[in-house]
């Protein structure tokens, strides 16, 4: 029916066969034109339209979007010509049906209908009740997302039940989703939080959960994603991200406490590496008002210093006898008051600051980095003279000053911890702000001169890591975050110690002999100083209280220290920086990934508004020095550990992935990326064993950042922004490490098993296996493949080549159908109804999955167009897909 022929309007199924038929000719122009006419010619458009989306199918194999989502889009463009379309001319009654019938198309079937249709048909104005019923058979029909979106739109969240809505997103693996459902409710916030924290209690039983929804289905991925493990990361990133008490997080709270007690044992008794009053500091601060901590602290005393020590700390937290281990109560029994009593650190502590020497023994001196300073020379500043002082000597032009500082170890705790000490080192002095003093901390004229120091071009700041430093600065002083300011004249010597780690990897360093021990026991700053200086830190007093007052002579000896030896390792490096294979201007030394992090994504965003590229260029100071915000570098904390500059093939790529990045991992070895993944239960530290003993790259995301880079050379540790999608992820680390991906690295790796060795099958081979094995039902399918003519042959000739390893045919049993690897090919994964479309199968010879030509292939060419290196002749449009 043609539309002049339609005197009062067009007939809206007759519209939507015609779309229907272009659409799947793919002559979108042609349908573009034809809906902004045929809309015109509907003699009702809201009713018209509703009739057309009624009939629209749904998702289809191999389209990214459906008809009715272009319909919809056109349509929104077109009532804007045309304002008279809308639900303002019509009766209550008649709107109330046009509305309902809207709601009912926002379905899971239906991607992409919700905001348009909540526009055009004024959903928002329809009763609660009406939403709520919508709401509440989304939910039956199991279309939770759908539920939780379209609650969100219409803000239902305070009439929901927030457990009934969350718990099947947070099953299915929709966390983010569920956060951005209590996102404006920190009621909601709260019981968010709390909710994922009773499912880290012993007591939670996940089948008795599921019971709750019968009708939900989960994988295998989604069951391992509920354990305490992972669950308690996803708590304390709420818990701060939404500033909730850890109060009311109590499985969380104490998992992490107990975690850091073990860790404090191990530091203390193992490593060797704690002081006793440091140790003892931490401890009791962990365990306190917990009987179960006290109790597990006597346990471990006990395995590690005997029953006497277990005895006294049972004695000290008066633990009830039938919670003590065994022996225990029979050595306090045996021993004397006097013997049970844990003597005070604050006597001793005041004691040995009056008699602790400035000068360190001689053993140390030939073991450890010395600070060239008298005690004389270090300044501890408590009073606004003081500071005056200090500020008079570093806000000088040309001043190269070490900036470091110190907060308390926040073994168990929640929240960024707030600096206690900053140490500001120039040449002959190093001036210790006292933060712990409120007369400092609290005055304005200290915040003042710190802004003014970070802000000076003209002066030279020196740090190590610095990102983590400025972090903790701004949870000091808020201000800093409210009215940002951009740090000029910093240079970050982490950026130079990855630049002299490439360098002496590579064997393209100077003439200075350089120790890169990729298994020494010293790591970060004191690594660097030793290499530079020859002798590392004594990092003894890192784990210090930093907030007990007053200072040990070690701890002022060590603050002054960290930051003074930055300018020796700073002019060391400068009078010769060819002997380290470093550029003459080490300012010109690029930082990792913290600024390239945000280059980057300041090129997506100006990217999507077609801005003027000029934008993008990267900002520098006039000396030369990198500028960026505080907020910035303070959310950079987590920044990887080296910057790659040669370009490299997916295959040379070789990673770890953590068990928080599975799907990173998958999208990377669809790329070739060899890469192996820690299983949901594994611990974090499996990864830098794997790292150490393989030479692979660890990629993580969040806490478990900071302990993994510790454990491996600088460099081989990236971390990743877990809110992103595995695809982002994915070009990020492809960019990071400049990997050139070619169309031929895609599918050269099995995505289940990383096996990069393929045998090839065709098709005669293929129906044979199937026929032996009792695959093909019916005559016809075995026939099926009879009839394919020698010119079908030409056509299907595969244009997928892969650059993988091609095994001989001589690696399949042709008997048993089994690889060398033990592993037999996967034929019931092969759709007999392929064989007449598919000339040839891939089959990876570690697992026997078996993959063929299909649309995956143009898919991910056009998911990785950005990082896509392409040769004259290759287009995304020329390959087929590999599937399995």
């Amino acid at each position: 029916m043609s539309l002049s022929a339609q005197s009062e309007g067009v007939d809206p199924v007759a519209l939507r066969e015609q779309f229907f038929d272009l659409w799947m000719r793919k002559e979108l122009e042609a349908l573009r034109k034809l809906t902004m006419s045929g809309f015109s010619r509907l003699q009702d458009p809201l009713t018209g339209l509703l009739i057309i989306l009624e009939g629209c199918p749904g998702i289809q194999k191999g389209k990214s979007s459906t008809l009715g989502q272009l319909v919809l889009a056109e349509f929104v463009q077109w009532r804007r010509s045309h304002p008279r379309a809308s639900l303002q001319s019509l009766m209550e009654e008649e709107k109330l049906k046009l509305q309902l019938r809207a709601l009912n198309l926002i379905t899971s079937s239906q991607p992409g209908y919700l905001d348009p249709l909540l526009e055009i048909y004024e959903l928002r104005t329809l009763e609660t009740s009406h939403l709520l019923q919508h709401v509440t058979y989304l939910q039956d029909t199991c279309c939770y997302r759908e539920a939780a979106l379209l609650s969100m739109k219409v803000e239902l969240q305070k009439v929901l039940d927030m457990e009934q809505m969350c718990v099947p997103l947070i099953l299915l693996d929709k966390l983010p989703l569920a956060e951005s459902y209590v996102r404006d409710y920190p009621e909601l916030q709260r019981r968010l939080v709390q909710l994922l924290d009773s499912w880290c209690s012993p007591d939670f039983s996940l089948d008795n959960l599921r019971r709750r929804f019968p009708r939900l289905s989960l994988s295998k991925h989604q069951t391992d994603q509920i354990q305490p493990k992972l669950l308690s990361r996803h708590v304390f990133r709420l818990m701060e991200k939404f500033s909730v008490d850890p109060g009311v997080c109590v499985n969380s709270v104490h998992k992490r406490k107990l975690d850091s007690l073990r860790f404090l044992m191990y530091k203390r008794f193992k490593e060797k590496s704690m002081t006793e009053e440091n140790w003892r500091d931490h401890v009791q601060v962990t365990v306190e008002g917990s009987l179960e901590l006290q109790v597990v602290l006597v346990e471990l005393l006990v395995h590690y210093s005997g029953l006497q020590v277990g005895a006294q700390w049972a004695k000290r937290y008066n633990i009830p006898r039938h919670r003590l281990p065994f022996g225990v109560w029979d050595t306090m029994v045996s021993l004397s008051s006097n013997q049970l009593e844990v003597s005070e650190m604050n006597e001793v502590n005041e004691v040995f600051c009056s008699l602790e020497s400035w000068v360190t023994p001689q053993s140390h001196q030939l073991q450890y980095y010395q600070l060239p300073l008298t005690r004389e020379k270090i300044h501890f500043i408590q009073t606004l003279e003081q500071l005056q002082l200090c500020r008079d000597t570093v806000l000088q032009a040309g001043v190269v000053v070490g900036v470091d500082m110190e907060w308390r170890a926040g073994f168990g705790t929640v929240f960024t911890q707030n600096v206690a000490l900053i140490q500001l080192a120039v040449k002959g002095q190093v001036f210790l702000l006292d933060l712990c003093s409120q007369s400092l901390n609290c005055h304005s004229l200290t915040v003042q001169f710190i802004r003014a120091l970070l802000t000076d071009s003209s002066v030279l700041k020196l740090g190590y890591g610095m990102s983590g430093d400025f972090k903790s600065l701004v949870a000091t002083w808020p201000e800093l975050k409210e009215e940002p300011l951009e740090v000029k004249g910093v240079l970050d010597l982490l950026h130079v110690h990855q630049q002299l780690q490439r360098c002496w990897r590579g064997g393209g360093g100077g003439s200075r002999s350089v120790e890169v021990n990729e298994g020494s026991a010293e790591k970060g700053l004191s690594l660097l100083v030793q290499q530079v200086l020859g002798k590392p830190l004594d990092k003894m007093e890192q784990l210090s209280n930093w907030e007990r007052r007053p200072l040990r002579t070690s701890q002022l000896r060590y603050a002054a220290a960290d930051a003074y030896c930055l300018l020796d390792v700073y002019l060391t490096l400068s009078h010769n920086p060819k002997a380290f294979g470093l550029p003459e201007d080490l300012q010109s030394i690029p930082s990792s990934q913290g600024a390239k992090s945000r280059q980057e994504k300041k090129h997506r965003e100006k990217s999507r508004k077609s801005s003027d590229p000029q934008t993008r260029k990267k900002v520098q100071t006039p000396a030369g020095g990198p500028k960026e915000s505080m907020s910035s570098m303070s959310s950079s904390v987590s920044s990887s550990s080296e910057h790659w500059e040669a370009s490299i093939s997916p295959h040379e790529l070789r990673v770890v992935c953590d068990n928080m990045l599975q799907g990173l991992g998958r999208f990377l070895r669809c790329l070739g990326v060899d890469v192996l993944m820690l299983e949901n239960t594994d611990d974090h530290k499996v990864a830098a064993e794997i790292a150490r003993a393989e030479g692979r790259i660890i990629l993580t995301a969040g806490q478990p950042y900071q302990s993994l880079r510790s454990q491996v050379a600088e460099g081989r540790c990236l971390t990743l922004d877990c809110s992103e999608k595995a695809r982002d992820q994915a070009v990020y680390v492809l960019k990071h490490f400049h990997v050139n991906l070619t169309p031929s690295d895609i599918f050269s790796r099995c995505q289940a098993c990383n096996n990069n060795e393929y045998l090839k099958v065709s098709r005669e081979e293929m129906t044979q296996m199937l026929s032996k094995r009792g695959l093909l039902q019916d005559e016809s399918e075995r026939c099926s493949t009879q009839g394919v003519s020698e010119g079908n042959r030409s056509v299907d000739a595969q244009i997928f080549n892969p650059c993988c390893r091609w095994a001989p045919q001589s690696v399949l049993d042709l008997e048993t159908l089994q690889f060398h690897s033990g592993s037999e090919i996967q034929l019931k994964t092969v759709p007999p109804g392929l064989l007449p479309r598919i000339p040839e199968f891939f089959v990876c010879t570690g697992c026997g999955k078996v993959f063929w030509e299909g649309t995956h292939y143009d898919r991910v060419l056009s998911q990785f167009q950005e990082v896509l290196q392409l040769s004259d002749g290759e287009t995304c449009s020329q390959a087929g897909a590999v599937q399995q």
